[in-house]
């Protein structure tokens, strides 16, 4: 990596690049992307057009109706009406030596009437090389500074770096995605997804996308599927109810499906679930991992991760359920849970074992929080979330479930509470084959060549690691 350019010194060099030419449409948070190439001088060379369709009914004659105006929808109508126009008036004329691009942003920037964090999309639309076929870079960003003016200025700063990263890194996606936040002081901004698509990025898996602004820092979640196809929480999650699920998934087995269908039957026949279902506001299911999840030996493998990936896609089909993948770096659940509470006021339900309960009532997990504990719990069952606890067996007292789970004496009374009240729900289990089943275990019957974990994955599952060989299974069998 070399020497970071500061903004200034970036538009600059696109400003003194005669190859590349385009627009710029900003709706939102002022012309700050655009108001940088000006300043730098020489913008002739680079701007064909500014605009800002701020008014709504102005912006719907221009690119046409959108249900909301951030959104990732209005993002791609402004980057296929603006690219499509520039190229229409000038490719006669300068496309056999010229790039075009065309740069896009809608944000909700903090106003009057609009309080705390802003939020946006941008992105990108551009050719590599004169002729060529265009491609897309789009991202969504959390603005954190408390003022429009701050604001205003973040996004100026992300746009000169998205626009810089597209000329100049097209070709490594991951040195782009660090790029992206340069000469922003850290706690400014939040990039929660980045998506490359078009013929010059068929190469890039935006999973591994995904993956890296959560181990970079860039943001705490990432939301994508199985196939690749990455989502923002905003769009994916808007007034849903929502059904989550913790692993490490290494594999996903039969208990885990197991659990999710227990507490789905449960969490349908809620009346609040019900109601928004009625809505048209589907429930959507979320199998989460945190980086501490992923990392082994220190690092987190790459291969390993894309393989566990494919194979919660088999298990969806398995489950009958749209299901989405998230990445995180919430370790709490209280803090998942704000999170997931960002993007809806759906009712939330979180599935989890016996033993990670246990760990919620560990009092040493929230020294970092004044209220300890009781806060932790304030946070994470506001909004009426609820728990679907599985039981597990124990060697000592057999099978415990949610009910016969006691944590230490002084806190009784505060599980007692929340049992009552409906916050912590037991989930059943007539089965008992399925508490002997393992990740673990079943990973080590994998590695070492024992046929019996196929009976403790799902057999979409097991086909699909018999077939490609995933988590050695081929390596250990030598073919």
């Amino acid at each position: 990596m070399g020497e970071t350019l500061d903004t200034l010194h970036k538009v600059q060099s696109i400003n003194k690049d005669r190859g590349q030419y385009g627009v710029f449409a900003e709706i939102g948070a002022g012309q700050e992307v655009a108001r940088w190439f000006f300043h730098a001088g020489g913008a002739s060379g680079t701007v064909a057009k500014t605009m800002s369709a701020y008014d709504m009914a102005v912006s719907d004659a221009i690119y046409g109706d959108a249900p909301r105006y951030v959104s990732l929808a209005r993002l791609e109508q402004m980057l296929e009406h603006e690219f499509g126009l520039l190229r229409e008036r000038l490719a006669e004329e300068q496309g056999s030596t010229t790039r075009f691009f065309a740069y896009a942003n809608t944000v909700a920037a903090t106003s009057f009437s609009r309080h705390g964090e802003g939020l946006g999309w941008m992105g990108v639309r551009f050719q590599t090389r004169p002729e060529g076929p265009p491609n897309d870079i789009v991202a969504h960003v959390r603005l954190l500074d408390r003022t429009n003016l701050q604001q205003q200025e973040t996004v100026g700063l992300l746009g000169v770096n998205l626009i810089w990263g597209a000329m100049n890194l097209w070709a490594e996606p991951e040195e782009l995605v660090r790029s992206l936040v340069d000469n922003i002081a850290p706690g400014r901004v939040e990039v929660g997804m980045v998506r490359f698509t078009g013929p010059d990025f068929e190469a890039v898996d935006n999973r591994l996308v995904s993956l890296q602004l959560v181990q970079g820092g860039l943001a705490e979640a990432a939301l994508f599927d199985d196939q690749g196809e990455v989502a923002h929480p905003t769009e994916a999650l808007y007034r849903r109810p929502i059904l989550v699920e913790r692993g490490s998934f290494r594999p996903i087995t039969r208990t885990t499906l197991r659990m999710l269908e227990l507490a789905m039957k449960e969490f349908d026949a809620d009346p609040a679930v019900a109601a928004r279902v009625e809505e048209g506001h589907e429930v959507q299911v979320l199998l989460e991992m945190t980086l501490k999840n992923l990392t082994d030996n220190g690092g987190i493998d790459h291969a390993d991760f894309l393989e566990r990936v494919d194979l919660l896609g088999a298990a969806e089909r398995e489950m009958g359920r749209d299901a989405k993948i998230v990445v995180s770096n919430y370790i709490e659940f209280h803090r998942l849970a704000g999170y997931l509470f960002r993007h809806t006021r759906a009712p939330v339900g979180v599935v989890l074992g016996v033993p990670t309960v246990r760990e919620i009532f560990e009092e040493g997990w929230y020294e970092n929080l004044e209220g300890g504990l009781l806060e932790a719990c304030g946070r994470l069952f506001q909004n009426g979330l609820r728990m679907y606890v599985y039981p597990c067996r124990d060697p000592e007292h057999g099978v415990v479930t949610a009910e016969t789970f006691r944590p230490e004496t002084h806190l009784v009374k505060l599980y007692e509470f929340l049992c009552d009240n409906g916050a912590i729900r037991s989930l059943a289990e007539p089965e008992g084959e399925f508490l002997d089943i393992f990740s673990r275990e079943a990973l080590a019957k994998i590695r070492s060549g024992d046929d019996e974990w196929e009976a403790m994955v799902p057999p979409p599952v097991a086909e699909m690691i018999r077939a490609r060989g995933l988590l050695g299974c081929l390596t250990v069998r030598g073919n």
